[in-house]
């Protein structure tokens, strides 16, 4: 049921936005390791007829939104990877070169952390690191550039030291440095709640960037490899009765609080490829696979107008002209969608790990499956 799915979704599939935009990647990625799971040329295809179309000669991007300064827009450049390898094209090397450029440019808080987005000055949101850090590791893999194998663990040194909490061990959706927004807490600069979907993210960062890692990296792989099997263990606390993640964590008893798609598969992703990477217990991909599971039974529906994933967070975020606060309250006033490129791309995603690992792949399989 869900290769078939895929197959008319991304027949149908139209760009989430007009620009360079993070949901698209989210999809492409998802493509990419379906095609390296199964072979099947029509997701290459989609991934090389998105980009063809929006990487000009030169290398540029003229859909990338450079005045933004936005890490969600790393997140679509992951698949230059993949195109570069797979055409030879020099249009995809001179586009990643291009990109990785933006990240020096990028502008950084006080403590070195980068923004999340220039309409978001001195903040630091946990969905950022997912973004760019896992581009930034392939870039620094395949030039040789070890100095920003530095700048990665500073990233994710600081999120651990100042958006884990260390009671409940979940992280925070966001950091104001400044301590001047609404949202922000006026003594910790702490945004008020734990978003599954920012939890899933920063999962996913870590497993992606760990599996970028050369072998020379053992000082930053350790570090990821425990913060990771830390936020996993301390997710699996907060496990429904049902097998996946609410909304809102931390308060699953709350009322219209919700078992919410992406987060779950987001972390039924994070543990079966930390688990093949023989960085989480092996028992830990089981886990994730039975998270697949209860996903593909409890949210994926078939409709009189297809196949539809379901309970999908819209979209959240803090601040801006809607005076988006953090509470609880306002993550569960979200709307709930369906087919939303943030939970069909993962899903790919946690769907191409599963397949992997029920063929037998070994470990550098896995690792380079995206």
């Amino acid at each position: 049921m869900t290769e078939h799915f895929f197959h008319e979704y991304l027949k149908d599939y139209q760009p989430f936005k007009a620009y360079w935009n993070y949901e698209d990647g989210c999809v492409l990625l998802g493509c990419i390791r379906m095609y390296k799971a199964t072979g099947d040329e029509a997701y290459a295809e989609f991934v090389l007829n998105y980009l063809s179309e929006r990487i000009m000669p030169d290398g540029s991007i003229p859909s990338y939104p450079v005045q933004q300064y936005a890490l969600d827009s790393f997140h679509c450049s992951k698949a230059l990877y993949f195109a570069a390898d797979q055409t030879g094209e020099p249009r995809y090397e001179r586009a990643i070169r291009w990109q990785a450029a933006q990240i020096s440019q990028h502008p950084r808080t006080k403590s070195g952390m980068i923004w999340h987005k220039g309409i978001y000055p001195h903040q630091v949101w946990i969905d950022g690191v997912y973004m760019a850090a896992p581009f930034y590791a392939e870039y620094a893999n395949r030039t040789g550039q070890d100095d920003i194998y530095s700048e990665i663990g500073n990233w994710f040194a600081f999120l651990r030291d100042h958006l884990r909490d260390p009671e409940t061990g979940l992280y925070y959706h966001a950091l104001d440095e400044e301590k001047a927004q609404p949202w922000a807490d006026s003594e910790t600069g702490l945004s008020a709640s734990f978003w599954l979907r920012g939890e899933g993210w920063f999962l996913m960062a870590l497993t992606d960037t760990l599996a970028r890692l050369p072998e020379t990296q053992s000082a930053l792989h350790h570090l990821l490899a425990e913060m990771l099997r830390s936020a996993a263990e301390s997710l699996m606390r907060y496990r429904s009765t049902g097998g996946l993640f609410c909304q809102v964590i931390d308060k699953p008893a709350l009322s219209g609080n919700y078992t919410e798609t992406s987060g779950s598969l987001m972390a039924a992703y994070a543990l079966m490829r930390g688990a093949a990477l023989h960085v989480l217990p092996a028992a830990m991909y089981d886990t994730g696979a039975e998270i697949l599971r209860n996903i593909k039974m409890q949210k994926l529906r078939r409709s009189s107008d297809g196949i539809l994933l379901t309970d999908i967070c819209g979209a959240a975020g803090l601040g801006g002209p809607n005076g988006r606060d953090g509470s609880t309250a306002y993550y569960l006033s979200e709307t709930r969608t369906g087919n939303d490129p943030k939970g069909v791309g993962v899903l790919m995603s946690a769907e191409a790990v599963c397949m992997l690992h029920r063929a037998g792949a070994d470990t550098d399989k896995i690792r380079r499956h995206a």
